[in-house]
């Protein structure tokens, strides 16, 4: 009988296992693959062998194993405590490096990576949705992986191991927007002949690809790119760049992430950027360490993304040397010169959108798991893949001070009034508005956008269909920086104080023109 009750928020390790009788498989699985799989579980992260041609609802772990599996977390947690942890890194420092280089410096990063780019990539290429990468958006798969110090731990065989980071991003080079949707490696996914998994086994069993096919079914969107960087590389990245402002939401001391770490604003080196990216359990008694760390995940590579945008030559040579050395990607070079000359103008303090996957945590025969909120995840994403921040406004932990979401913030601190990806202040705030281009449907995204700014919104026509511009019209001076933020996400028009020409009971008034297509 199934066993199920709510997590407590206490540490969870590791890729998971195969719960269910798998379907039939259209293929015989090769002796390699059975051999791998049956590596895989019977490690300290797996449980019951994975073989796709056979499985057993007998099937029971080696003595040693059950005896592991009998240690509490804690208990586990502190055999353990001594070892190096390299548990964690993000691809997203990969990608934004990437977008946000110049030329000049992407053809230096290129050149270097030239003998490793696209090593260890196998057959993604062949899941991988191929856009016109310059003028629209697109999705990248963003993964972290510890490929050295624990590979004996944590299920590694051959060039395929576990993921600790995975991050999905829309990259928007019109719009010079980036979206960082952090998903939980616990999230319970089908994996098809490999049974139902944790979505970071995925790179165990099928590599690069499939790690794409996985996500791109949960997220229901076409993956273009792939990028994988390992934690080896991040201090070096870090320091190459001479440290990056970071406010750190509050005190941080956790001996598995490496030590101590203040609350407050501050600049970090890559030891201590490294500490904040990977504590979790001086968050035990707050709620989920997992998703406190994806947060601060993406508060650094915000701060990351800041400093390259303001590097000298020499700090952003060493930080291209730097990631030459731990970065995988199916891009080419010409893809990356491309790219960067086309994101050139992203603000982090403003382009820089971030979420976490909404799951609920279960326990379902022995193993913890992310359950995916299937509706918010969708709601969720159709924001995403329309443009708009993939949350309403800022999430903040009240305890903490972290921010869990962020919609224009940027990432790089945690204090101050929630963003809303524009500058815009939240203010439950009432816009009007009017179609003056006589186009149908035009209010229809006008009114997502704004909706999205956290504003109520009513739609009607305006007097005339003749206005060529658009129009975004206030009456409070103090609501000057507001309705100039509301024309930034619109990104036409122009805001104008009213003078006494236009009659609106609500706080803005906004007339589509013939500029708003």
């Amino acid at each position: 009988m199934e066993n199920k009750r709510t997590r407590n928020g206490r540490d969870r390790q590791g890729a998971g296992r195969a719960t269910t009788n798998q379907p039939s498989s259209t293929r015989r699985a090769t002796a390699s693959e059975v051999r791998a799989q049956d590596r895989y579980a019977r490690s300290r992260y797996g449980a019951q062998p994975a073989n796709p041609t056979k499985r057993t609802a007998t099937s029971q772990p080696a003595a040693d194993d059950a005896a592991a599996q009998r240690l509490s977390r804690d208990e586990y947690a502190k055999t353990h405590k001594h070892k190096k942890h390299g548990k964690l890194f993000y691809a997203g420092i990969a990608a934004l490096a990437v977008v946000l280089i110049g030329a000049g410096a992407a053809f230096a990063y290129v050149q270097v990576l030239s003998g490793n780019l696209h090593a260890g990539l196998g057959n993604v290429g062949q899941y991988l949705v191929k856009t016109n990468m310059t003028k629209e958006p697109f999705y990248m798969l963003l993964m972290g992986t510890d490929g050295s110090a624990e590979r004996d731990e944590s299920g590694d065989f051959g060039d395929s191991y576990r993921t600790d980071s995975i991050m999905l991003a829309r990259i928007d080079p019109v719009g010079k927007k980036v979206t960082l949707v952090s998903l939980h490696r616990d999230t319970m996914v089908d994996m098809g002949e490999y049974g139902v998994n944790k979505l970071n086994a995925a790179h165990v069993f099928g590599g690069p690809a499939l790690s794409v096919q996985t996500v791109s079914r949960l997220a229901g969107v076409d993956i273009s790119h792939y990028a994988e960087i390992n934690f080896d590389g991040f201090h070096e990245i870090v320091d190459a760049l001479g440290g990056i402002e970071v406010d750190v939401p509050m005190t941080i001391d956790d001996e598995d992430a490496g030590g101590h770490l203040d609350a407050g604003l501050q600049t970090l080196n890559g030891d201590q950027a490294l500490i904040l990216c990977r504590a979790r359990h001086a968050y035990d008694e707050i709620g989920p360490g997992d998703e406190y760390r994806a947060a601060n995940q993406r508060l650094v590579i915000s701060a990351i993304a800041k400093k390259l945008l303001s590097a000298d030559a020499a700090s952003m040579a060493s930080t291209v040397q730097a990631l030459s050395k731990y970065v995988t990607t199916d891009l080419g070079v010409t893809d990356i010169i491309g790219l960067a000359q086309a994101m050139q103008g992203l603000d982090p303090s403003t382009d820089i959108y971030s979420a976490m996957e909404p799951t609920t945590s279960e326990y379902i025969d022995g193993v913890w798991y992310e359950i995916n909120n299937t509706a918010e995840w969708k709601a969720m994403m159709k924001r995403v893949d329309s443009g708009l921040p993939p949350t309403d406004g800022d999430v903040v932990d009240k305890t903490s001070g972290t921010i869990l979401a962020t919609t224009g913030d940027g990432g790089a601190t945690s204090a101050g009034t929630a963003g809303d990806g524009t500058g815009a202040v939240k203010r439950g705030g009432t816009v009007a508005i009017r179609n003056g281009n006589g186009v149908s449907g035009a209010g229809f995204d006008a009114t997502e956008r704004i909706q999205g700014l956290g504003y109520s919104v009513n739609t009607s026509n305006a007097d005339n269909f003749d206005y060529r511009e658009t129009l975004v019209v206030y009456n409070d001076p103090a609501d000057k920086e507001a309705a100039e933020a509301i024309v930034k996400a619109l990104g036409v028009g122009k805001a104008e104080q009213n003078a006494n020409t236009y009659l609106f009971e609500e706080d803005f008034l906004i007339v589509l023109g013939a500029d708003w297509q």
